[in-house]
This record gives structure tokens, sequence and C-alpha cells, in this order.
């Protein structure tokens, strides 16, 4: 199947009908696990949710979903991006709680948003950074988060963003510096 028919399956999909993403999922599978098993990588070794795991609950939530509109795969990966995020959110937060606040889920994104060399930042920390980023600019945290959790490409981000290959360059840059610091406060 080639990307436009996966494109009009998306479309019908978000038009309410339930048998595109009957036709979508072994298409797309792949990919989801692809991603998933990148996020699981950069987290801590004792990590107990599997990458099949995390696709089948981003599968759920995203088959469960009313209203989103798709009009391009890009824009279905950056759904993917953020229903995988907040299942390893949800997921670092009852770990936290069931150890009485024993640390949360390590995930290292990129050598610039490293922290202290060699250790990722806290996912439940990069959580509230994003969500600060949001609320000063979404386009950047929407990017940061199509990047890094769902693992698109420039090109890809700026399809599901209408804007240019260079500016996501120029977003990615500023939305990295702007984690930095806010991280290592």
């Amino acid at each position: 199947m080639d990307l436009h028919e996966v494109t009009e399956l998306l479309v019908n999909w978000s038009k309410g009908d339930r048998s595109a993403l009957d036709q979508l999922t072994p298409l797309l599978y792949e990919e989801l696990r692809r991603l998933a098993s990148s996020h699981l990588r950069r987290g801590r070794k004792q990590e107990t949710i599997q990458p099949t795991t995390l696709v089948h609950e981003a599968y759920l939530k995203m088959a469960g979903q009313e209203g989103v509109e798709f009009h391009n795969r890009a824009q279905f990966f950056g759904l993917a991006a953020q229903v995988m995020r907040s299942i390893l959110v949800d997921h670092a937060r009852s770990r936290s709680a069931a150890k009485r606040g024993g640390g949360g889920i390590a995930l290292t994104l990129h050598d610039d948003l490293a922290v202290a060399p060699g250790h990722g930042p806290d996912i439940l920390d990069l959580h509230e950074a994003l969500k600060d980023l949001a609320q000063q600019d979404e386009r950047k945290a929407q990017i940061i988060e199509m990047r890094y959790f769902a693992g698109m490409t420039s090109q890809e981000i700026a399809d599901a963003t209408a804007t240019s290959v260079a500016t996501v360059g120029r977003e990615l840059r500023v939305a990295h510096a702007w984690l930095l610091r806010r991280m290592q406060n």
C-alpha cells in the first residue's frame, strides 16, 4: 500500500470509518512499534513497559478518540507521539508512587537535553518542562514532541505543522535551548 492510500485511510478514519482504522493498524503497527522501542531504549534498563504494550495502549487510546482529523500520515504520528508520551508519563507516575516517590523513568531524548553527562532527563521532569514550554509556545512544544516521541523528520514535522523545514530547524534549536535551561534549574 502506498503513502496516498495510507493518507486516504487516515482521512476516512477521521470521518468516522472504523473499518479504515482496522485496515491501517497492520500497516502502521511496525512503525509504531519501532517508535515505542526507540522511546524505551532511551529509558532506564529496569523499565518494565515493553514496546508491544506501549503500542497496544497507544492504539487503544487513539482508536477511542472522537473528532480527530487527519490530513496526512505526519499528523497521525504526531498524535501517536502525544499518546505515547502520555502513557509513559502515566507509567512513570505509577512507578514513582509505588516506590513512595522513588525516582521516575530517565529518558535520554537527545544529547543536548542531557542534564548531566550520561544522564537523561527524568520523563516526569521533561513532561513538566514541555507543559511549561507549551504555555509559552505551543508549536515549539509540539515540534519537540513530534521529533522525540514520534521520531518524525524535519520534513514530516514541517508538513504536519504547515511550516517550512528551516522554521522547524530554528524552532527545534530554540526549544532545545529553552528545555535545557528549564531542566537545569
